[in-house]
């Protein structure tokens, strides 16, 4: 009796959870795409600096749809050989003994409220030693002071949270049952971390977590690791099938990276989305306080991140606000077009970026937006160009504190959804004087994902990765605006720090 054939696993998956939607993508083992789904999604703000989403109500419920949606042909799951979530991090979540979220997740480097507990922490064990300890100074961007935060002001979830994770873990874990965090994750639980026994550490734990044990952090592992197995009830809620390899996944912008094929020590990705996120993979850490250090996707690499706290996030608003006569679509058209027919520096306008504080270099949550140089002839789409210039001077900052360091840059690669239509990044390009390369397809972090999804069920190996990534276009700064962008970029950080009290004080409570 000859044995029944083997079904056929030639199909991946991969989501990712972002800031203002979800997406997902169905792949094949060389990389083409079969399918994609998106789903929009709000944030939360319940007050000033808190930043904040619904685990269930959006980062669950949106990739158990999508799926669903991905695999809505017939047979569709039996060929699925893994798959891989990423989401937007480092972010916050308690659960309960059962797994069950206790509050909304509480954001990344936007969300600003723990700035008392980042002082009291620094007090506490010491700036220069969590820096020497963690390789990084604590910013909005840093999950200790907020787990802090947690425990200080709201006691009642304190006292039932078992265990503390972060989203892309959170999917991980409604997909296996199983908690799990990826290095590059776990490094932003500082200073719960140690980089150098890439561990959880217990040194630096009773200013953070108090009497709460360590055995509330999940098991620590590599991106492309297996993280355990889709349950029977993940299988009924998203049409896996039961069993199906999933991966231990990462964050957003680590999934976007290899999405793009940055893989090799020197390359640089910056992601154009809500923030703009950088990560530079190394070959040996560079600590600095403006930047951080952390581990990479694969087992013993190693990055430099840093990222911007308003970005897309700042075009979005001006759209909504300034350009209401318009859907999204139709007013991002218009203004980038008027835009474009602008002079480099707008006519005499400067724009601080700073609309929600900023993280990297500066690591300032009381910053602020500021725009200098108003004048009666000044139009919408001369405030909407020094938006776009703001973002590229902030750019070309973090590339400077990389390379003061002793990073090196060699290749800069730059996806998502700012690269579309060239206008924004022939900005970034003529503002810091890097050449940027944008890949034939760019679809985003969950094409990253199911590339994880991949290695992690033995299907693929890293070497794949240069057959899934095809060469698109490359943009060029123009030497000729090189002067000028140079004088005013010296006026962007002049004018930061100029104002720097002035937008303190307002911020502050009356």
């Amino acid at each position: 009796m000859s044995p029944e054939p083997q079904p056929v696993r030639d199909l991946l998956i991969g989501v990712d959870v972002g800031t203002y939607s979800s997406k997902g993508v169905l792949v094949t083992l060389d990389g083409q795409i079969v399918r994609q789904h998106v789903i929009p999604h709000g944030i939360s703000m319940p007050r000033h600096g808190h930043v904040e989403q619904d685990a269930d109500g959006v980062w669950w419920a949106d990739t158990a749809a999508i799926i669903r949606e991905l695999l809505r042909e017939p047979g569709a799951a039996d060929r699925v050989a893994g798959v891989a979530c990423s989401a937007i991090g480092p972010t916050l979540l308690p659960l309960d003994t059962q797994g069950r979220p206790l509050r909304p997740g509480i954001l990344y480097g936007v969300d600003t409220r723990a700035h008392a507990q980042i002082g009291a922490l620094n007090d506490e064990i010491g700036a220069d030693v969590i820096l020497a300890h963690s390789g990084m100074a604590l910013t909005s961007q840093a999950i200790g002071p907020k787990i802090r935060w947690l425990r200080e002001q709201e006691p009642g979830v304190w006292a039932q949270a078992a265990t503390l994770i972060s989203a892309g873990s959170y999917l991980t874990f409604r997909l296996t049952g199983q908690h799990v965090m990826d290095h590059h994750t776990g490094a932003h639980f500082m200073p719960l971390y140690d980089p150098r026994t890439r561990a959880w550490t217990d040194e630096f734990a009773v200013p953070v977590l108090g009497s709460a044990p360590l055995t509330c952090l999940p098991r620590l592992a590599w991106s492309d690791e297996l993280a355990g197995h889709v349950t029977a009830q993940a299988a009924a809620q998203t049409g896996l099938r039961e069993g199906t390899p999933v991966a231990v996944g990462t964050v957003d912008a680590l999934a976007e990276g290899l999405s793009v094929g940055v893989s090799r020590p020197g390359d640089l990705m910056i992601m154009y989305g809500s923030s703009t996120f950088f990560i530079l993979v190394q070959e040996a850490p560079t600590p600095d306080p403006r930047v951080w250090s952390v581990g990479g996707a694969f087992a013993g690499q190693v990055n430099l991140a840093a990222g911007m706290g308003t970005t897309g996030s700042l075009t979005r608003w001006f759209a909504d606000e300034f350009a209401r006569e318009h859907d999204t679509g139709a007013a991002y058209e218009e203004l980038f077009t008027q835009a474009a027919a602008l002079n480099p520096g707008a006519d005499g306008l400067i724009m601080l970026p700073y609309f929600s504080g900023e993280r990297t270099p500066i690591n300032d949550p009381h910053a602020r937006g500021v725009v200098a140089g108003l004048t009666l002839s000044h139009r919408r789409e001369h405030l909407f160009r020094a938006a776009l210039e703001a973002v590229g001077y902030g750019i070309r900052h973090n590339i400077e504190a990389f390379r003061d360091l002793g990073a090196d840059v060699r290749r800069v690669v730059a996806v998502g959804g700012g690269t579309r239509g060239g206008t924004w990044l022939q900005i970034v390009s003529d503002i810091s004087g890097e050449a940027q390369e944008v890949p034939a397809v760019t679809v985003g972090a969950s094409f990253g994902d199911a590339f994880l999804a991949g290695l992690a069920a033995g299907v693929l190996d890293r070497a794949d990765l240069d057959r899934w990534v095809q060469p698109g276009a490359h943009v060029t700064p123009d030497p000729a605006l090189a002067p000028a962008y140079d004088r005013l970029y010296g006026l962007y950080r002049d004018l930061y720090t100029q104002t720097r009290a002035t937008v303190h004080a307002l911020g502050a409570p009356t």
